[in-house]
């Protein structure tokens, strides 16, 4: 079928032409079967596989189906082995009734890919229907007068079959006046003429009953009967003559019931009774043909609604007869006028339930459309609205697809509601529409996505094993089971980090759980990436960065690593008595494992063996002196310096100095008071050792000072700003430099003098170097020097 396609503004239309048509199947090539009528159903009709060359498999996976018009079912096919079989009993002066020869046209349709194949179906008839006479009897009245030769007109008898086995002959029973004479019509039918072979005599035989015989042609031959009975009636000169021997009209199929036809008359040259002409209807078939007419007037009526789809032309014989019998005979061929009355039908063949996204053209429908009317009326136009992305295409004959435009997505729209609008070109035009609804399936193209790239997420260390720490969230386009979504996490970048002692995530939901307490001071950071992936096939999958801070708990408490609080001797400080106000004793330091505010250390003296004396400095921990000391002062201070940061609740240590009051470093080393108070708890003897050993020791320490003399004054010339002088020998220097840590502000150097094997020792501490600042913002760095000597052991 050729059609074309075209497109307004408002609509995408399918115009297919009738003149088209025909000549498409003019030139189409199409298998045609021949079978008689009244078959039984299920006989074997052919191979249809086998006639159009596919497979008999091919049949089940392009999903077959015979199509007939109407969705009339007539054939069946066996999908198994091909075999076009047949529905039913088909009667062909049911399906076909007069035409000849009976055609069935029915398509083979294959949907995958789309293909049609045109075959068609030819009932031979078989003499399965007698002849029959409308009437039982028929009335012949003969004037007496009539001369031998002239004929009579006969009903002819009905017979449903066709060709052969319709009427062929008829014949009349044996008289001696009269025979019948079978004669052929313009449309083929034959009907009888009743031929007066012997004058008649009235007062002879006034009546005749004959049997008319009508035979058809098949084998065996079928007849049907009907009496003719024959009237001898006085002269009548003249016979009614019709004013047309064929009237041709034309009636509109919607004209109203009892609408003019058209009116015929006769005239008869008789005068009185034989002049006046009686109208019948010759083929007086009220049950076929829908019309009447009056005796009188002539006039043809409709009495049944006309269709001009069922049939097109009447042949309609009127017989005028006068008061004497004499008839006369015409004929009224009456055309049936084509309106619009029938709106045009749509037949969908193939619906897909559902179509694919991201598909290229994707056949979504097949469907046929037809309408009976002719002309313009039967000329139609299929459309869909403009704003979808689907195309009709014609395919086969009056067979459309409806076709994707482009690919679809499913998230985009996932449903069309279509209306197929079949309209024909008649005046007024009628129209069909058709709704189908396409469902747009899912392909799994999209990946899933999570709400952020980066997720941070803090945890506070020590916390709980099992702990909810955050939830990542990815989303899924896509629908169904290509939109479940499954957490996982992802091996890490750093091979040294243990992520799966760390951190486990809930494949369902994406919440992450840390399994074990996470410790600051160990791990302060650390980065997972997790993983989501559909269930879809294949799988799409995405990825995000989760960082993970671990937050600070304060619960190191200060460590003190200076003074020493682990040794086996008390660490002592020693402060000149001529020692000015804020003059530095030592600096207690301390660090703290903590971070942040938790780390920030401050220092206080607690307890003081005379407060007021000293004083810690809260931020930077140094002990210095708050006033000038007096004779007054004790020698021996006890300081306890707390150590505190400032965590919530904030942590502690305590230090312990033990302070010493000397005149200048000269003054000998005097005993802590708990260690004078263990000597005064000793024997007498051993007081009387320790002086004596105090004695040799004096006169020791003062050989050793003048020998120190000399040297410094030797090496004077060299030192510079009060430096250390160490003389040659026994007396190598060691410069230790200590650097401070945690909490330290400043550097502080000591150099320690040691003379070893001797039993007393030499100390010079330099205090530490602390920016003086002058009037003018200068820095000036003043570096004090203390020289300490003690005699004493070392164990």
């Amino acid at each position: 079928m050729e059609t074309a396609l075209t497109k307004t503004p408002q609509k995408r239309q399918v115009i297919f032409l009738a003149i088209l048509l025909l000549l498409w199947e003019a030139g189409s090539d199409a298998i045609r079967y021949s079978m008689p009528e009244e078959t039984e159903s299920g006989s074997f009709v052919a191979n249809l596989a086998k006639d159009l060359g596919l497979r008999v498999g091919e049949l089940t996976t392009r999903g077959a189906r015979i199509h007939y018009k109407g969705n009339r079912q007539l054939l069946q096919l066996d999908m198994e082995t091909g075999n076009l079989l047949l529905y039913e009993k088909l009667d062909r002066e049911v399906l076909c009734a007069a035409t000849d020869p009976c055609i069935l046209y029915f398509q083979l349709l294959l949907e995958n890919p789309v293909q049609f194949f045109q075959a068609d179906l030819q009932l031979t008839d078989i003499n399965d229907h007698s002849p029959e006479f409308l009437d039982k009897e028929m009335l012949l009245k003969i004037p007496e007068i009539v001369q031998p030769g002239t004929i009579f007109p006969l009903k002819i008898a009905q017979d449903l079959d066709i060709g052969i086995n319709t009427v062929q002959n008829y014949t009349i029973s044996s008289n001696s006046h009269f025979h019948v004479v079978t004669r052929n019509r313009g449309d083929g039918r034959k009907y009888p003429e009743l031929l007066l072979d012997k004058a008649l005599d009235r007062e002879e035989q006034s009546e005749f009953r004959l049997t008319l015989t009508a035979l058809d042609g098949g084998t065996p031959p079928r007849s049907g009967t009907t009496a003719v009975r024959i009237e001898v009636v006085d002269i009548n000169d003249n016979a009614p003559e019709f004013l047309q021997s064929l009237y041709e009209v034309q009636i509109p199929e919607n004209s109203p019931l009892n609408s003019l036809v058209v009116a015929v008359s006769a005239q008869d040259l008789d005068e009185g009774a034989y002049g006046n002409v009686v109208y019948t209807l010759f083929q007086g078939d009220e049950v076929t043909q829908p019309f009447v007419i009056d005796e009188i007037t002539g006039e043809i009526r409709l009495t049944k609604a006309l269709d001009f789809e069922a049939t097109r032309h009447y042949n309609v014989e009127i017989a005028g007869t006068d008061g004497g019998g004499l008839s006369g005979k015409c004929t009224v061929a009456i055309e049936v006028v084509d309106v619009n009355d029938n709106a045009p039908e749509l037949t969908m063949s193939t619906l897909a339930s559902s179509t694919p996204e991201n598909s290229p053209e994707t056949v979504v429908a097949v469907f046929s459309v037809s309408d009976p009317d002719s002309g313009d009326n039967g000329r139609m136009v299929c459309s869909i609205q403009n704003d979808l992305p689907f195309l009709l295409k014609p395919t086969f004959k009056n067979f459309y697809t409806l076709v994707t435009e482009r690919p679809l997505d499913r998230e985009s729209q996932a449903e069309y509601n279509i209306t197929i609008t079949v309209s024909d070109l008649g005046t007024p035009r009628l129209k069909t529409q058709h709704n189908i609804t396409v469902t747009v399936s899912d392909v799994n193209d999209n990946a899933p996505a999570f709400s952020q790239t980066t997720y941070t997420l803090r945890v506070r260390e020590n916390n709980s094993p099992a702990l909810h720490i955050g939830t990542v969230s990815a989303t899924d386009r896509d629908a169904g089971a290509n939109a479940q979504v499954t957490y996982s996490l992802l091996p890490p970048r750093d091979p040294h980090l243990p992520l799966a002692s760390l951190v486990s995530i809930n494949a369902d939901n994406g919440q992450l759980f840390a399994l074990r307490s996470l410790d600051y001071e160990a791990l302060q950071a650390f980065e997972v990436r997790v993983g989501a992936a559909d269930r879809g096939s294949p799988a799409l999958s995405s990825q995000a960065l989760v960082r993970v801070l671990v937050l600070d708990d304060n619960d190191n408490a200060p460590f003190v690593l200076y003074p020493l609080q682990n040794g086996s001797a008390p660490c002592t400080e020693l402060v000149p008595r001529a020692a000015e106000a804020g003059y530095l004793v030592t600096k207690v330091v301390a660090v703290d494992g903590d971070s942040g505010q938790n780390a920030w250390l401050s220092f206080q003296l607690l307890k003081a063996t005379e407060p007021g004396l000293f004083g810690v400095w809260a931020h930077n921990g140094e002990v210095r002196t708050a006033r000038l000391l007096s004779e007054r002062d004790a020698v021996r201070h006890r300081l306890l310096v707390l150590v505190k940061d400032n965590g919530e609740p904030p942590l502690s240590a305590s230090v312990t100095l033990h302070v010493l009051l000397v005149d200048g470093f000269s003054q000998p080393y005097l005993p802590l008071p708990d260690v004078a108070a263990a000597e005064a708890r000793a024997d007498p003897l051993t007081v009387y050792l320790v002086i004596a050993l105090a004695s040799v020791s004096s006169l020791f320490l003062c050989s050793a000072l003048a020998f120190v003399a000399v040297r410094l004054c030797r090496r004077s010339g060299a030192a510079s700003g009060g430096g250390c002088a160490v003389p040659e020998g026994h007396f190598p220097g060691h410069l230790v430099d200590v650097s401070g840590a945690g909490t330290l502000s400043q550097s502080y150097q000591y150099e320690v003098c040691l003379a070893g094997g001797t039993g007393t020792s030499e100390f010079k501490f330099l205090k530490p170097v602390i920016p003086k600042f002058s009037p003018h913002g200068a820095g000036e760095e003043i570096e004090e020097s203390t020289t300490f000597r003690n005699s004493f052991g070392f164990n």
